[in-house]
């Protein structure tokens, strides 16, 4: 029985808002081509779209989303493979090697995060943090090349990093090893 019309669209949405970049990510690492990859992320949530009415709408889908990519993902190797160039056994092991699924759905997602996350910065927190963790620059070239105090420019960083903490929670540990590694840019 199809839930009403409205709370599948809603649902469908949230899906499509939450996962969509994730997805495309994920489909990259096995594609390499991210037009390609979107068009395989669309394609699923078309189908999930056409098939709404025997989707169980209560189960949470990002399994059944990042395993649909997947499949599709091998097809579209599958059924391209005499475009692609390159040494055969090395794309046969990549196609069968279905171990690193899993480190490469949460690196997928965990990239998605850390997008959304950079991208809900101020904009200036955002060009600081990213001249410094990104560009390794030290906060006094920061200062200069943005013609902003040493202060300023540590309070951008401190604001950044609260803002960042607070977003990717859920990753803390990777984040920490993310920023201890890029400490010596201070």
């Amino acid at each position: 029985m199809l839930p009403d019309d409205r709370i599948v669209k809603t649902e469908f949405e949230k899906l499509f808002r939450e996962h969509f970049a994730a997805l495309c990510y994920f489909a990259r690492k096995y594609l390499g081509d991210m037009d390609s990859s979107r068009e395989i992320v669309h394609s699923v949530f078309v189908r999930l779209w056409e098939n709404r009415a025997e989707f169980d709408w209560e189960k949470p889908a990002k399994s059944y989303l990042f395993t649909s990519v997947y499949n599709r993902c091998m097809n579209f190797i599958r059924d391209n493979r005499r475009f692609v160039t390159g040494e055969p056994d090395a794309m046969r092991e990549e196609i069968t090697d279905a171990s690193g699924f899993s480190d490469t759905l949460e690196v997928a997602e965990l990239e998605s995060r850390i997008k959304r996350a950079l991208q809900s910065l101020p904009e200036k927190c955002r060009e600081v943090f990213e001249l410094n963790r990104f560009g390794g620059k030290k906060y006094a070239e920061i200062a200069d090349q943005l013609g902003l105090s040493l202060k300023t420019v540590e309070t951008h960083m401190s604001k950044a990093l609260k803002i960042l903490r607070e977003e990717l929670r859920d990753y803390l540990y990777v984040l920490l090893f993310f920023l201890l590694k890029n400490m010596d840019h201070l």
